[in-house]
C-alpha cells in the first residue's frame, strides 16, 4: 500500500506488488517497475527519508536491510508537514 504522494509513479495505483527478501530488495523491485519511486523514500545514505514510515505486518520497520517473507504486508506512509 502506497501513500497518495507516491501514486503518481504507479499510475494512480495505491496497492502494488513487488518482491524481495529484504526491504531494500523490495524497494529496488518497486523502482524497477516504477522508476524514481525509491528515491522518494530512501536518501543517498540508504536510509528512509524523514517523512517516510514503512510498516511490515503493522510493525514499524526502521532499516532497509530487514528481512521479509513472501506473505508480508507492507504499508508505506508519508507524514504530513506544513506550517
Amino acid at each position: 500500500m502506497l501513500p497518495t504522494p507516491l501514486v503518481d509513479y504507479t499510475g494512480g495505483q495505491r496497492e502494488v506488488s513487488a518482491q524481495g527478501g529484504t526491504v531494500d530488495e523490495l524497494l529496488r523491485d518497486l523502482d524497477r517497475q516504477y522508476p524514481g519511486i525509491r528515491f522518494r523514500m530512501i536518501n543517498e545514505q540508504d536510509r528512509f527519508r524523514p517523512h517516510i514510515r514503512l510498516f511490515v505486518n503493522a510493525e514499524l520497520e526502521r532499516t532497509i536491510g530487514a528481512s521479509l517473507k513472501a506473505d508480508d504486508d507492507i504499508l508505506i506512509v508519508a507524514a504530513l508537514s506544513g506550517g
